[in-house]
Formats: C-alpha cells, sequence, structure tokens
C-alpha cells in the first residue's frame, strides 16, 4: 500500500536499495545534496551529485533535463557521516524559452514516488500550492535510530538553484547553480534509462518512531496532497524493455484514502526497541540532547500529519453535502438521509484511520519516552527524577537546561523536556499575571537549576525583590548560599544591583571590542551573572527601566542574564517603550499555557515549568552539595 504524503509527512523505508521517481510535466533539472545531522553539506563537491557530477557513493542522478526522472540510492552504500539525503529539482537555466513555465506554479504540480528497485510503491509526494518557485528542495531521507525513513518536504525556493544550493550549505552556490545549468545546456532535454543497480531484494529494515528535527529547518505548512490530473502517467522508458512499470499515482479522494496517512502496513517488522542516547553526538550527554529534539520533532510532524488528514475528511463530507443539497431531487425524502449517513459514516472512517496511525506513532514516541527519560542527566530531568538525588557538582556547564516540559492535546501524557542551550542567549521573564506566588516559586527553582549546572564558583545569582513579596519563594537560595548577596531592596538596593550589572557589561564589551579580553582587572569575577528581578516596575524609575533594557539586550553576550517575574499589564503605562524588552525575553508561565510554537508546522504546544515537587526536599539537598563544594574550590 502507497502511503500518499502531505508536506511534513514521513514513511519509513524497508531496504537501502531504493528507486526516487519523479514526473513533473515539464523539463525539471534533479540533483542530490549529502548532508550531516543538521543537514549541511560538508566539502565542496563531494556531497552534490548534479548533471555535471551526476554519482556519488550510493547515488547517481540523471546527467540533462527531463520530464521523468529516475534517481537511484543505496542508503548502504553512504559515507559514515551521511545522516540526510536531499532530492532536490530545479526548473533547467533555458526555462525563458517558448512555452516554457517560469516558474514551478505554471508548471503540473511533481509527483515523486520512492519505490524498490523492482518497481514496487513505498511512498508518494505531490508537491502542490507552488507559485513563483523555480527550484524545490522535494524530498528528504533521513537517519532516525539506526533506521531510514522518507520526508515529504516541498520547500520552494523563489532565488532558484542558487539559493537552495546555498541553504544546503553548498560553498560558492552561485558558481555550482551555473555549472550545474551549463551542463544541462550541452545535453538534450531526453529519458534516460537509471544506472544498473544489483535487483537483490533486501531485508526489510524495522522502522523507528516517526521522526521530526533539524534545529534549523524550513518546511510548509501541513497540506492535502492531490494526485497529478489527467489519468495515470506512463513512466516507462521507451529503451528500457526490461523495466518494471512504476506506480501509478493514486487521486486519494477517488480510493477513499486519507493523504498523509499510510495506516497500517501488513506484514511490517515490529519498530525497534527503543534505545536511550540513540542520535549522533560526540558524548552521551549531546546523543540524549539530539534525540530529544528528534523526539519533538516526530510528535510535531505526526501530529500535523493527523489534522490535516481529519481537515480532509471535513472537507470531502461538506463537498458531498453541497452537492446533496444543491440538487432539489436529493434534499429531502429516505434517499438524501441514507446518503447523508453514507458521507458521515466515510468521514468517521476517515478519521479512524487517521487516528490509528497518529495512536501507533504516539505509542513509538511514549516508548522511546520511558527509555530516555530515566538516563537523563539531573540539567535534562525533571525534578522529580532520581538523578537529582545523586547530584553532585559538574566539572562543566552541560550542553543545556531544562525548563520544562511541552505537549500537544492529541497526546497529554506524552511530555517532552523543553531544552534551552547554555549559556543562557536570551533573558527569561516568568509572567506572574495568574498566580504571582507560584510565580516566584518558578523563578528560585529556575535560578536553581542554572545554578546547579555550572562549576563551583561559574555562576552567580543576584535578587531585586523591592518590597519583600518574594522572600519565601527566595528563602531556600538564600539559606543555601546561592545568592551572591541578600536579596536588594528598596530603590536604593534596585539602583546599586543595576549599576554594578551595567558596569560590568560595559566593562566586559570594551574588552571583547577592544581585542583586549584578557586586560581584566585583576580579581575580575567572570562567572555567568544571573538577575532575578521580582515586582517589577514597581521601585523602578526612569533610569533603572532603561538599565533593565540595556541588560536584557547587551547582558547575554557579556555573561549577564535576565530573570524577569512580572505582569506585563502592571508596566501599561510605559506603554510601546516597554515593548522590545518584551519581545527579548523567553516568556514562561507558571501555570500550563499554550503559548509556545514548534519550528517546523507551528502547533500550539501547551508548556508546564519545571517545579519541585510538593514536600520534596531535593532544592535543599541540591543546593547543599553546592554549598559543600564551595570550601574546596576557595569560593
Amino acid at each position: 500500500m502507497t502511503a500518499e504524503l502531505v508536506r511534513g509527512q514521513n514513511h519509513p523505508l524497508p531496504g537501502n536499495r531504493l528507486e526516487i521517481r519523479v514526473s513533473a510535466g515539464t523539463p525539471v533539472v534533479a540533483a542530490v545534496t549529502l548532508g550531516d545531522e543538521q543537514g549541511r553539506v560538508v566539502g565542496d563537491d563531494a556531497w552534490l551529485a548534479h548533471p555535471g557530477a551526476p554519482q556519488l557513493a550510493g547515488v547517481e542522478v540523471p546527467r540533462q533535463a527531463a520530464a521523468d526522472h529516475r534517481l537511484a540510492v543505496d542508503l548502504g552504500a553512504m559515507p559514515p557521516g551521511v545522516h540526510r539525503v536531499h532530492v532536490l529539482l530545479a526548473l533547467p537555466g533555458a526555462a525563458g524559452r517558448p512555452g516554457a513555465p517560469s516558474d514551478f506554479g505554471a508548471a503540473p504540480a511533481p509527483y515523486l514516488a520512492v519505490t524498490t528497485p523492482e518497481g514496487e510503491a513505498i511512498a508518494a509526494f505531490t508537491i502542490t500550492g507552488l507559485g513563483p518557485e523555480t527550484a524545490l528542495l522535494a524530498l528528504e531521507l533521513y537517519r532516525r535510530q539506526s533506521a531510514w525513513k522518507v520526508r515529504a518536504v516541498g520547500q520552494g525556493y523563489q532565488g532558484g538553484l542558487p539559493a537552495l544550493l546555498l541553504d544546503q550549505g553548498v560553498p560558492e552556490a552561485a558558481t555550482v547553480a551555473g555549472t550545474i545549468h551549463e551542463a544541462v545546456g550541452r545535453e538534450l532535454s531526453r529519458s534516460v534509462a537509471p544506472p544498473a543497480v544489483p535487483r537483490t531484494v533486501m531485508p526489510p529494515t524495522p522502522p523507528s518512531p516517526t521522526p521530526a528535527a533539524d534545529p534549523g529547518g524550513t518546511t510548509g505548512t501541513a497540506a492535502t496532497a492531490s494526485a497529478p490530473s489527467g489519468g495515470p502517467v506512463d513512466y516507462r522508458h521507451p529503451r528500457r524493455k526490461a523495466a518494471a512499470p512504476p506506480p501509478q499515482a493514486p487521486p486519494a479522494a477517488a480510493q477513499g484514502g486519507i493523504p498523509g496517512q499510510s495506516g497500517g502496513v501488513p506484514g511490517q517488522s515490529a519498530p525497534p526497541v527503543p534505545v536511550a542516547g540513540d542520535a549522533s553526538g560526540w558524548t552521551m550527554e549531546e546523543r540524549l540532547h539530539n534525540q530529544i529534539w528528534g523526539m519533538f520533532e516526530d510528535l510535531a510532524r505526526t501530529v500535523a500529519a493527523y489534522r490535516s488528514a481529519v481537515d480532509f475528511a471535513e472537507s470531502r463530507f461538506d463537498q458531498e453535502m453541497d452537492r446533496l443539497l444543491s440538487d432539489p431531487a436529493t434534499r429531502g425524502g429516505p434517499a438524501a438521509e441514507a446518503a447523508r449517513d453514507q458521507a458521515q459514516a466515510k468521514q468517521f472512517a476517515l478519521v479512524d484511520q487517521a487516528r490509528a496511525v497518529l495512536d501507533r506513532d504516539i505509542a513509538q514516541l511514549t516508548a522511546e519516552s520511558e527509555v530516555v527519560e530515566p538516563a537523563l542527566p539531573p540539567a535534562f530531568a525533571g525534578w522529580e527524577n532520581p538523578a537529582w538525588h545523586g547530584y553532585r557538582v559538574p566539572s562543566e556547564p552541560p550542553l543545556a537546561v531544562r525548563l520544562g516540559s511541552l505537549s500537544l492535546p492529541e497526546a497529554p501524557e506524552l511530555r517532552i523536556p523543553l531544552m534551552v542551550r547554555l549559556p543562557l542567549d536570551r533573558g527569561l521573564w516568568i509572567d506572574s499575571s495568574e498566580d504571582r506566588r507560584l510565580a516566584m516559586e518558578t523563578a528560585a527553582a529556575t535560578a536553581a537549576r542554572l545554578l546547579a549546572s555550572y562549576p563551583v564558583g561559574g555562576f552567580a545569582v543576584h535578587a531585586l525583590d523591592p518590597a519583600g513579596s518574594g522572600a519565601t519563594a527566595l528563602a531556600p537560595l538564600a539559606a543555601g548560599g546561592a545568592l551572591a548577596l541578600p536579596p536588594a531592596a528598596g530603590a536604593a538596593g534596585v539602583s546599586d544591583v543595576l549599576n554594578r550589572l551595567t558596569e560590568r557589561v560595559d566593562l566586559l564589551q570594551m574588552a571583547m571590542r577592544g581585542g583586549a579580553a584578557d586586560a581584566l582587572p585583576p580579581g575580575f569575577d567572570t562567572a555567568q551573572q544571573l538577575l532575578i528581578v521580582n515586582e517589577f516596575p514597581y521601585g523602578f524609575d526612569d533610569r533603572a527601566v532603561n538599565q533593565l533594557r540595556y541588560l536584557a539586550d547587551e547582558g547575554p553576550r557579556a555573561g549577564v542574564h535576565l530573570l524577569l517575574v512580572a505582569d506585563r499589564e502592571d508596566a501599561a503605562a510605559y506603554g510601546p517603550v516597554l515593548d522590545p524588552l518584551w519581545r527579548s525575553l523567553l516568556r514562561l508561565t507558571p501555570l500550563p499555557s499554550d503559548h509556545l510554537a514548534d519550528p517546523w508546522v507551528g502547533h500550539a504546544w501547551t508548556f508546564e515549568p519545571a517545579l519541585v515537587p510538593p514536600g520534596s526536599q531535593v532544592l535543599s539537598h541540591v543546593l547543599g552539595e553546592i554549598a559543600a563544594a564551595r570550601p574546596a574550590y576557595g569560593t
């Protein structure tokens, strides 16, 4: 059963030897890039196959532009550092000739099918919704938990092949693009037989949990796939007599299937047993971090496919009802009722099928989460994790720190850790509009987590509490010696702390700009600094507000970070003056809130902060370990 994919949807690949078949309806250039874990091309042309250099290890592409292509891929022959294989399409440089489309918006929707070498269909993708783009990142094959998957991308580039290659990390992208178009110009626009590959049937590779990640990746939003119009497409080459016929592009609606949902695959191997740290990276910490990011993307994309499928089912039901109501003969009577019931039954069946696929993917991710969570180091773990009971002060800061968990309504029990890299590149804002007490407790727990992530003397915490309302929440930090000085109270205390930190940022900036970072005064404290600000803007005059804005903008580069506990409405009197401050900070909430979005499909994720469980002594234990380690370091 062919999986009809939509943008962002993925599907397991059963073997290493594949054929990618392209039908564009107009001559296009096909190319392939090999990417690392982040999808970036490494080296010059060593990881780029194009008509001028059509062969790479495990890949061969056609030498000319053609309406139909077949690309041979052997994932087992890829270099060890390859984690992603990108299939690129572009209109040839002579697209401006009479009768040729100037962009993909004026051309038929490109259709791609991933098959076995024998022609058995695995997955298909029709790239719809294109406009002025002249180059496409069509498909991505990527490695996940030692297994390969295909993802439908369909990302267009109005800047053409140079912009696409630049985004892939190809050096001198414009020159390489010109070389490709020159090579195409030397060939006739014709189809060729695919490169010869052995016809040995490889044993199926077990699928892995549904993926998702590149941190900086760019894909379109989920959209319903459609099949090329005008009937089945004949992919056979006239001179390839022994070639097996390729799959047709079945219209999803006509067959009753859901675009983007492949359903169960009979006879497919069970997914592999999840393993903690089953991702790329030099250390276990880095592998766990990348695995968490992959789970984040997996859940985002599988839910996007489910929502797209549900929208398709509802749209088809509405269309059928419109047809019934537009005909007076079918508006009423037993026949009309039966037709309505039948249309609704189809809708329910499609939604149930989509839910079954979603439940399968969620079950895989849940199993992975149950293995990964107990293996997390303290900085990545929730306060309830036993890792904190065995906490020891680290000798160096971790790659990232956990601020809370994220979930989606379709899988509320599956929580993905929200990680931020260290050192922080922006301040944090705990929104106190709903619960001021809990907001301060969240701030104290966050400060303790950051402090515990650094070696002794590598992180210092300051606090501004003008009216003393945060004394209870800050008490554990004060009692454990975590605060550099007692919380500053009153306008004078606020001004003193802000003056010292502002001067620190000024000094470090001058040293860095002058290239004299090693010429700081003797005894200068080089530790990262965190400033907890409570009750803002009460107790802050105009000068203090400007200093706070300065620290928010310039502080992170000098190792000074804000942790602001505030209700934006309390500062409404300042109007738009403080808008840059709010935008510069990462907003967190002490209660569950769906204000955060992922970078792939833009879901609204429910954030839950990492709070210390009621009655737990874990915070006191951690602060005690830090205090006990200070004498050994002379601090």
